[in-house]
């Protein structure tokens, strides 16, 4: 096992930041901190989510679907790599979740992998999230594999 090393510059202001955008809902804000070729692995669906535009979609669309939202540990692996203990409601569910990101030499978010329980909550928030954004997520992936 290997310890623990603090984040390196660059990924501790993504971090930061990605802290008020959850805070403030700015999407303008959320779109610097993410590099154009972002992956996001969702808890709902098997295959990952290829791009920048469908990750600005699903990460907006969750952050208001999710009713007292909180961060309650962060962790780190490396000088690139960062994960974040949360919790937050949707509907009559309570939820626990990580969020896994990854970070490039500059800073950037490259991957941003989630992981929710319990399976109650989690199949509330992806039934939310398809009646919100499912076409348009789909559309989207279609779009970023095209290239």
């Amino acid at each position: 096992m290997t310890s623990a090393a603090a984040l390196a510059d660059l990924p501790r202001q993504t971090l930061a930041d990605w802290h008020r955008f959850v805070a403030t809902g700015d999407q303008a804000l959320l779109a610097s901190l993410l590099a154009d070729n972002i992956v996001f692995r969702s808890p709902a669906v098997h295959a990952p989510i290829p791009g920048k535009p469908a990750t600005l979609l699903v990460l907006t669309t969750v952050t208001q679907i999710f009713e007292n939202f909180r961060y309650a540990r962060q962790f780190t692996a490396g000088s690139h790599d960062a994960g974040l203990e949360f919790a937050a409601n949707v509907g009559k569910f309570e939820l626990k979740g990580i969020d896994l990101i990854e970070f490039d030499a500059d800073g950037k978010m490259v991957e941003f992998e989630v992981m929710i329980r319990p399976l109650k909550a989690l199949q509330a928030l992806a039934e939310a999230m398809g009646n919100r954004i499912g076409p348009q997520l789909m559309a989207l992936k279609a779009a970023a594999l095209a290239r």
